[in-house]
């Protein structure tokens, strides 16, 4: 009798503090209070236009970086990713906040031209040369680039260019020096105008020789059958350098998210991602920092 007297006493009790308003308390569970404490407010202009050379899409360094940035800021980056020369008139006129390029003479001028507000190199990888795996120009004993592209023009093995001003396109017109193949009278040589993993593919499939950034080449590797025939070198150092694009010179700009961007990819978190970027898939990391 007194277990059962208890009992409809503890009922009463409980019924009386739903009639006041009082609610059992519940504890948040770990999950949900981590993804709370985790959101990052918004910024005014969230998006950040970033108009990139296709090397560090293709190598996927922007698709492995970018999530940390945006968990960590809040801001949304907008990639538009060509050549150097294509990425760069984006934003000459007026499509983007901040450049991520590799070709120093164009990002001189565009800095002369009032364009940019100043040129941040950070990092780097290497050029090299890739082609068929029995190597007919002989280019695998050439003591440099140089050399190498006079034994292809010499044995007319195919190449393929980027033929798109990008940066690797100027750098491959550096190395032929005054006399650069043309496609219209060379038929060995061939302008492609597409990207650095377009023009591998192609390469591939036409078993012929191209100049790419090791960084792309090793990212796609196991679709190509190709090789590399002549390694990095100091005459083919590729160097990688962040722009903001200057207010002064371009209206509606978003200029405190690219200045947050650049800040964050020269820092020490971004330095010790870009180090570790290839490590464990080649056994080498892809981009080195200055």
């Amino acid at each position: 009798m007194k277990k059962i007297l208890a009992v409809v006493l503890a009922l009463i009790l409980v019924a009386g503090l739903y009639a006041c308003g009082a609610k059992p308390e519940v504890t948040p569970d770990a999950d949900s209070s981590t993804s709370v404490a985790s959101e990052v407010p918004a910024p005014e202009n969230p998006v950040i236009r970033l108009s990139t050379t296709t090397s560090v899409n293709d190598s996927g360094l922007l698709p492995y970086l970018l999530p940390t940035f945006e968990a960590e800021t809040g801001y949304k980056v907008e990639v538009q990713s060509a050549g150097t020369g294509a990425a760069i008139q984006k934003a000459i006129d007026g499509n983007a906040d901040v450049i991520l390029v590799h070709a120093k003479a164009s990002e001189e001028e565009f800095i002369d031209g009032g364009y940019g507000v100043e040129r941040l190199p950070f990092m780097y990888n290497y050029f090299v040369i890739v082609g068929p795996k029995d190597d007919p120009a002989g280019v695998k004993d050439s003591a440099d680039a140089a050399a190498a592209f006079a034994k292809i023009r010499e044995s007319e093995s195919k190449f393929v260019s980027r033929g798109d001003e990008s940066g690797t396109h100027k750098a491959e017109l550096k190395i032929w020096g005054d006399d650069a193949p043309d496609a219209a009278n060379d038929s060995w040589y061939i302008s492609a105008g597409q990207g650095m993993g377009a023009c591998l593919t192609m390469a591939s499939e036409q078993q012929a020789y191209c100049l790419t950034d090791k960084a792309t080449f090793l990212s796609m590797k196991d679709e190509l059958n190709l090789d590399i025939v002549l390694a990095e070198g100091e005459d083919m150092k590729n160097t990688y350098s962040l722009i903001a694009v200057n207010p002064e010179k371009i209206d509606g700009l978003n200029t405190e998210g690219a200045q947050a961007f650049i800040d964050w990819m020269l820092s020490d978190e971004a330095s010790e991602l870009i180090a570790k970027y290839g490590e464990s898939e080649y056994g080498v990391a892809l981009f080195n920092l200055l």
